[in-house]
């Protein structure tokens, strides 16, 4: 619990791994909108190169051990940052869905809610999977059923492709087992709990409407993989 509370006498310590991330997400959003301003590139394509991209910043705070109320005072910067973008289209490569999308604020959201949850808990890898099994599973997702989505379903009103469902639950696997695999090491309930983790994952992406897919795939994803971890050990 300490963790949520700013410890100033170790703030001089903090700016070597905050300036890194800084320096991260900057390159990140010049980039993107490099791409986006000057290039021909779909909008959707430099949204998903943001989508993917940021959500490394949560191995960076991992590693780098960041505090966790540093984590959440971000995440509601970026909340803000998100839904003033929303009015005023000062960041076109975050918000160029072409539809009605809170997305990006769900995700900064949501990036706080796990900091909160798993940072206090000392159990960062949970986290790590709930916000890459978003950023990877359902950034490939959108790309994969967007450009080579061939076999089409209804869910709730919306359009899906099987081929970016796929995509989404195979990702998702992978991602929570190399995580997984790395901290808990080669143990049959890796892959037990990574195969529920890609199926829920892929259930909600594929159930959520107005961008809140953001939300729900990264707290389900990390709740699932948490508690069955819990069970089976």
């Amino acid at each position: 619990m300490s963790d949520l509370i700013p410890q100033f006498e170790t703030l001089p310590l903090l700016w070597l791994p905050l300036g890194i991330v800084a320096l991260y997400l900057g390159i990140v959003i010049v980039l993107a909108e490099g791409i986006n301003r000057l290039t021909s590139a779909d909008g959707e394509v430099t949204r998903k190169i943001v989508h993917i991209s940021v959500g490394h910043v949560i191995l960076l705070a991992w590693w780098l051990k960041i505090p966790a109320w540093i984590g959440i005072g971000a995440s509601a910067i970026a909340s803000c940052i998100a839904l003033l973008s929303y009015v005023i289209p000062f960041l076109p490569s975050i918000n160029s869905v072409g539809r009605k999308s809170l997305g990006t604020f769900f995700y900064a959201i949501s990036i706080g809610i796990l900091v909160a949850w798993f940072w206090t808990l000392n159990k960062p890898q949970y986290a790590a999977i709930g916000i890459l099994v978003m950023a990877w599973g359902d950034g490939m997702a959108g790309l994969i059923g967007q450009n080579f989505g061939k076999h089409l379903y209804n869910v709730l009103g919306m359009t899906k492709s099987w081929e970016g469902t796929l995509a989404m639950a195979g990702i998702s696997f992978l991602v929570t087992c190399l995580i997984l695999v790395t901290v808990d090491g080669n143990i049959w309930q890796t892959w037990l709990v990574s195969l529920v983790v890609a199926i829920a994952a892929s259930a909600l992406e594929a159930i959520s409407k107005l961008g809140i897919d953001n939300l729900t795939v990264p707290v389900g994803s990390a709740a699932i993989a948490f508690t069955l971890s819990q069970i089976l050990s």
